[in-house]
């Protein structure tokens, strides 16, 4: 299983290299720990090339993304500082493969969360502030032909974020009844609230402190967390803009940069 896990990870480095899709890593490579264990040799190649680990991503977070992928809870990804781009700055074209543009909830954390088993109160204060953020997933794999094995394998379909600039304390805003909507040239594209998120953006949080504490490599102060969908996932093409309003938090945009030739 080793050479199948390391012939798994060399295909979606292929993909990220060539910037052409692969196929499906699901054949060579069965449950979540095998994918787990892919993502983690990304994750070294990734660290010895220099990148810098800022944080985590939650994914699968909607309860009807899960019935349709066949899964009963989240998985999570890893967030690098060169994956972050500035509120209403330009993703130059190419840059993330099969993209698709998410709102989410981001906590950035003052303090480690190191328990196997955290609270709720846990989370909340250790978390410094909120932001408003948009996700722009990707996809390796061709025509994100995913099950649950190829998204985790693929780094959660990880691919950059923007984030709002005005942070704001968590007494300050109901992450649970915030509402959102985003819209992509104007036109809205999505709507959802916080509730959307496993019932809380909180919810999402402390499943991900109790995971990562468990395979010992627990949130630590500093980190991002991107707390998962606040509504459905819309595709994006070059020259698109988008921005995410959420109830409290305030705004945040991005826009994709459009092909040359």
């Amino acid at each position: 299983m080793t050479s199948n896990i390391d012939t798994a990870a060399e295909r979606l480095l292929g993909a990220y290299a060539s910037g052409a899709p692969c196929e499906p890593v699901r054949d060579l490579i069965g449950a979540a720990d095998d994918a787990y264990a892919v993502q983690d040799r990304l994750t070294e190649r990734w660290l010895r090339d220099g990148r810098r680990l800022a944080g985590r991503k939650i994914g699968l977070t909607s309860r009807a993304v899960q019935a349709q992928i066949g899964v009963d809870s989240p998985d999570f990804g890893m967030l690098f500082a060169d994956m972050a781009v500035p509120d209403g700055e330009e993703i130059p074209a190419g840059a993330v493969l099969q993209p698709r543009a998410e709102a989410e909830v981001a906590l950035v954390l003052e303090h480690d969360l190191t328990h196997e088993r955290h609270t709720a109160a846990d989370v909340i204060r250790a978390t410094a502030f909120a932001l408003p953020a948009i996700e722009v997933v990707g996809s390796r794999v061709r025509d994100w032909d995913i099950t649950l094995a190829d998204t985790v394998a693929d780094n959660a379909s990880s691919g950059m974020y923007a984030l709002g600039n005005r942070p704001v304390l968590l007494r300050d805003v109901d992450l649970r009844l915030c509402g959102m909507v985003m819209e992509r040239r104007g036109e809205q594209a999505s709507t959802g609230n916080g509730a959307a998120c496993l019932g809380h953006p909180l919810n999402a949080a402390l499943w991900l402190a109790d995971t990562l504490a468990r395979v010992g490599r627990p949130l630590r102060a500093g980190d991002t967390v991107l707390t998962g969908a606040l509504g459905p996932v819309v595709p994006a093409a070059p020259g698109d803009v988008f921005e995410a309003r959420i109830d409290g938090l305030g705004d945040v945009r991005v826009a994709f940069g459009k092909e040359e030739g």
